[in-house]
């Protein structure tokens, strides 16, 4: 029964859970609407970018276990459970989209109408709490014909880090299984038990609305923890003498607190925070629930960039006219992905105060050049970034830009001033020239 699966939904969750699997004895069928990213996929080439997934993608592709189609039916009938792992994103008013989920579930049902035997749907798309249970299941009877007992239905969050998801998919810390019945959970749990092997992480099987609430509760937690240290962060700012890297290394010392997310920086972005954040406050006002902290926390990060680019003027001065090297454009490193990220949304400010700006990223040049267009420059390297630049800052944390130092700025730069937005750099090395990092009291750069 566990030996044939189907995977719906391609991107970033999708692919890396179709690859790993296939690598571990599964045959897998892939599914997805997109048939250039289908055909990229089939010449080994994965749409997004991703630690590792091209090597891992080849390989899976080379030994025949992992084809990919745009049919349900042909899905379906070549497995015996199919992971759902659709989008889930925002509307205008912050609410989550399930227009995806909802589609995948009809198309699911029809398909199911033909299918001999027992099936298993794992809902892995980012929900709404009730939405397994009262939208995919409601769909999956209509349009199959069938009930629960003829076919599963769990929901089975991931906690993936992008850039890290190949390697969170192979050594999560958790699996969380919501079940619909208990031999729809049994049935998800021999599947992991094939994956991992003796090495089966720690697993929670629990109700789907449970399963539902933890992947919400668990994003909107550490995002307000990276909030918290980002409020520190500018306390820290207008307090002499104080810094946050510092504070920080302290509280996390405490291991009722932990040092995990407690970055300061730019903010939180890419396709799960804020998404999570704002989708989970939505949910609680429609149940007449407030969630003052998960606002806060949203308030918080939105301040950060303003925050930022005052650092800036008080660097340089007006941002007029000025050009300005942006360092990173990924939301976080090692990935290409620039939703919600970050750096975009500083470049977007540095824009409105006049400033001409040039960015560089390792990877995302392209995903950020649809959206920016042609109102900034690109550079190729990081020397191009930087030459005859008034200001550069530090926006995404790739280990490239931890070779920058004084001397490289003052050779390059019309005026060297470095503003860090990640505490990537040791502020006494850059006390030569004009610096300042998110959270460090103006006094420590003081010779």
């Amino acid at each position: 029964m566990t030996e044939k699966v189907a995977v719906i939904g391609l991107g970033y969750v999708g692919l890396t859970l179709a690859c790993a699997l296939a690598s571990r004895c599964f045959q897998v069928t892939g599914l997805d609407v997109d048939e250039e990213k289908l055909e990229k996929i089939r010449r080994g080439t994965p749409p997004i970018y991703e630690e590792g997934l091209e090597p891992l993608l080849n390989h899976v592709l080379k030994l025949g276990a992992l084809k990919v189609t745009s049919d349900y039916q042909e899905a379906v009938r070549e497995s015996e459970a199919c992971f759902i792992c659709v989008g889930t994103p925002s509307n205008p008013d912050g609410s989550v989209d399930l227009r995806y989920v909802e589609e995948t579930a009809r198309m699911l049902g029809k398909a199911l109408k033909d299918k001999p035997g027992y099936y298993l749907v794992v809902v892995r798309s980012t929900v709404p709490p009730g939405t397994t249970r009262n939208l995919v299941r409601r769909i999956l009877e209509e349009e199959s014909g069938r009930s629960i007992g003829d076919f599963g239905l769990c929901f089975n969050p991931e906690f993936l880090r992008e850039g890290k998801a190949l390697e969170d998919t192979f050594n999560p810390d958790r699996i969380v299984i919501g079940c619909v019945d208990r031999e729809s959970g049994e049935k998800l749990l021999v599947i992991y038990r094939k994956f991992y092997g003796d090495k089966l992480p720690p697993t929670l099987i629990t109700t789907l609305v449970n399963a539902e609430l933890i992947k919400y509760v668990s994003n909107a937690f550490l995002a307000t923890k990276i909030s918290f240290i980002n409020m520190v962060s500018q306390l820290c700012q207008a307090l002499p003498g104080a810094d946050v890297k510092v504070v920080a290394e302290g509280m996390g010392m405490d291991k009722r607190i932990g040092r995990e997310f407690l970055a300061a920086g730019l903010g939180w972005g890419g396709s799960c925070f804020p998404k999570d954040a704002l989708g989970l406050l939505r949910f609680g006002e429609e149940l007449g629930v407030q969630l003052p902290i998960v606002e806060a926390a949203i308030k918080v990060n939105e301040s950060q960039i303003e925050h930022t680019v005052k650092l800036a003027e008080e660097l340089i001065g007006d941002l007029g006219g000025k050009l300005v090297a942006v360092l990173g454009l990924a939301f976080k490193p090692g990935t290409d992905d620039i939703r919600e990220s970050r750096s975009i949304r500083l470049v977007e400010k540095l824009l409105e105060r006049g400033a001409r700006v040039r960015v560089h990223d390792p990877k995302a040049i392209e995903n950020a050049r649809k959206v920016l267009g042609e109102r900034v420059s690109y550079a190729g390297s990081i020397e191009e970034c930087m030459r005859g630049a008034e200001l550069c800052i530090l926006a995404t944390e790739w280990p490239q830009y931890r070779r920058i130092n004084a001397e490289t700025l003052k050779r390059l730069m019309k005026t060297p001033a470095l503003l860090d937005g990640r505490r990537l750099y040791k502020p006494e090395e850059f006390r030569e020239i004009k610096f300042k990092a998110i959270g460090l009291g103006d006094s420590n750069q003081e010779p």
